[in-house]
């Protein structure tokens, strides 16, 4: 059986660590590339080594390759939906980054057109891939933690903070939908439904702090018209109470993650920052102080590979998929209502 040849629809940042995925497997290959910058598409083509037949300005004509096997599409939120939509049409089998639209309205739609035509297919909600997370999810099931009380969680970014960062697309509402909460906050709601289980209702607050930033062409400012950061309560199935904090402002974390998770027979604290780890705390064990745990090799996957064995039809069931994606999108919508009306809003 020959290699699955994947097509990288957007060629910015994200792509990245797809490319990265792709090229340390065994199984897959880089075949075709898409971005709307003929200067970027350039630029990877030539890393990358793609024959300039294969390198495409437009989507479109990517997904009619008869040879692409299936996409990856990390693009700026608000072309989600449009590229998702062409290749469910085109029946090619996708990995889409967070979240899936700029509103439930988008998710719910490409949940139906997916239910008329089903495809293989993956939200790339990465963290659901970390071995710590895994593992929790693991310890959880097995009810090492008794009923579940408390859930405590936070996503913390530093790059915000920096002046000097221009308009780019991530601040800009009309482009990405919304600010921190739907580009940071979206992961947590999912890592935390993943381990848990769903948010029915929410009470939020957010901001901005840099209210104006440079234009990229350098000529004046615009306004940031998207929160900056976030703060969450919530219940979640099961009379959970929970707290999330998000912020692209907390100066000095680089990209930290940080869930405790409280039950009647122990305890448990993932940790990301650098690398994942996992603390544990139980009660049936006689811990008395909170140790640190080896993570099993049964938890250790790569998000890219976890695509590929999906794709070959061996996937193990934990991928997120459009239901996911729709169910996130309802509660990042309901938490934006929440801080925009300032006031609980119950999550259907």
């Amino acid at each position: 059986m020959g290699k699955l040849k994947i097509g990288i629809i957007g060629l910015g940042g994200i792509a990245d660590f797809h490319s990265e995925g792709i090229l340390a497997s065994g199984e897959a290959e880089i075949w075709a590339i898409c971005d709307e910058d003929a200067e970027r598409l350039a630029a990877r083509r030539v890393q990358w080594n793609i024959p300039e037949e294969r390198a495409y300005l437009s989507y479109s004509e990517l997904l009619q390759n008869p040879d692409v096997d299936a996409v990856t599409i990390g693009t700026p939120t608000v072309s989600h939906f449009a590229i998702a939509m062409a290749a469910i049409e085109h029946s090619k089998p996708f990995a889409l980054e967070k979240p899936v639209g700029m509103n439930a309205e988008e998710a719910a739609a490409l949940r139906a057109a997916l239910q008329n035509n089903p495809l293989p297919h993956m939200i790339c909600f990465s963290y659901r891939y970390k071995a710590a997370a895994r593992y929790a999810k693991q310890l959880i099931e097995e009810g090492r933690l008794g009923t579940i009380n408390h859930v405590y969680s936070q996503y913390l970014q530093d790059w915000g903070i920096h002046e000097d960062i221009p308009l780019v697309w991530r601040f800009v509402k009309s482009i990405t939908g919304s600010g921190a909460f739907g580009d940071l906050g979206c992961h947590m709601l999912d890592l935390t439904r993943f381990l848990v289980g769903n948010t029915e209702r929410v009470i939020a607050d957010a901001g901005t702090i840099i209210n104006r930033r440079n234009l990229l062409d350098g000529s004046g400012q615009g306004e940031v018209d998207v929160d900056d950061f976030c703060h969450v309560l919530s219940r979640m199935e099961g009379g959970i109470s929970a707290s999330m904090m998000i912020s692209r402002f907390a100066y000095g974390r680089g990209n930290d993650q940080h869930i405790e998770i409280y039950g009647t027979k122990g305890a448990l604290v993932y940790n990301l920052d650098a690398d994942d780890s996992l603390l544990v705390k139980f009660k049936e064990d006689g811990d008395e102080l909170f140790r640190r745990v080896e993570i099993p090799d049964h938890c250790r996957t790569g998000q890219m590979q976890s695509f590929f064995h999906l794709l070959n039809g061996r996937g193990d069931g934990q991928d997120a998929t459009m239901e996911d994606g729709y169910i996130n999108q309802v509660a990042v919508d309901a938490i934006i209502q929440s801080f925009t009306e300032e006031r609980w809003i119950s999550i259907q």
